[in-house]
């Protein structure tokens, strides 16, 4: 039997020498391939509105869309630790929304949930609730509009800002942080100022482990990214792929005998 990650096993990841590798899943294709291939975390991100709901940022995107998507991950799932996003407008306006839709989250599957910005009076009632939390600092894509777009965050007095949010969320039980979008020799300081690991994205080399959306990395987006890369072309070879199929039912070739009942 596949040994489970749990938030716990994240957590004392730190500091281990083993860095810990995350990945979105959106399905269960995506979610079986993140699976075995041995990454020690899944996502549900809110990034789904983006990648696969064609929304044009993270706004949009609904606890019922999540729940959806996180069924489905569900069951491909077997050993890394699943995480879901909570979306905007979930949690942001008081504590009791924040825990009952966490809870929502945690009956369809998820074993933490991870929020964006500055809410560790959500996280405490969520850690208290028995609901493992993920931190996000730096820029949070659903801050996108009050940051007047992508803007690298954690530059100059920035930075003591960044740095107090991660540290209210961790004295309030949050078992790691994702973080974005910040100066490399920025998040290496947060990484060692801080006893929960950090797991970047935009961030450099120096957090203790990464998380990256699923079809960046499997080169399925149709824009390159500063912060990702792509370690296969997937959009190309499904191209071809898809193609060669219309040529072959266009051409008589497919389907044969062989294909038929």
């Amino acid at each position: 039997m596949t040994a489970r990650v749990t938030a716990p096993v994240v957590y004392a990841m730190k500091g281990s020498g083993k860095r810990i590798v995350c990945l979105t899943a959106y399905d269960v294709t995506s979610a079986a391939i993140a699976s075995e291939a041995g990454v020690d975390v899944v996502l549900v991100g809110d990034s789904l509105g983006n990648t696969v709901l064609g929304y044009d940022s993270t706004l949009p995107v609904t606890v019922d869309e999540v729940c959806h998507h996180l069924r489905a991950v569900r069951r491909a799932v077997n050993g890394p630790l699943l995480v879901a996003d909570m979306p905007f407008g979930s949690y942001n306006e008081c504590v009791p929304d924040g825990v009952r839709n966490a809870v929502r989250l945690m009956k369809d599957g998820a074993e933490a949930v991870k929020l964006e910005g500055d809410y560790p009076d959500v996280c405490a009632a969520l850690v208290k609730a028995g609901i493992p939390v993920m931190a996000h600092v730096g820029f949070t894509p659903q801050s996108v509009h009050l940051f007047g777009g992508h803007r690298v965050q954690g530059k100059g007095d920035g930075a003591n800002q960044v740095l107090a949010v991660a540290k209210r969320m961790e004295q309030a039980g949050a078992f790691a942080v994702v973080v974005e979008l910040v100066p490399a020799e920025f998040a290496a300081l947060l990484t060692a100022e801080l006893t929960m690991p950090t797991i970047g994205i935009g961030a450099g080399p120096h957090c203790d482990g990464e998380i990256q959306v699923f079809h960046d990395v499997m080169g399925l987006s149709d824009r390159v990214y500063r912060h990702a890369r792509a370690f296969t072309n997937g959009r190309s070879s499904f191209k071809r792929a898809a193609k060669a199929y219309a040529v072959a039912v266009r051409g008589g070739s497919f389907p044969g005998p062989e294909n038929s009942a």
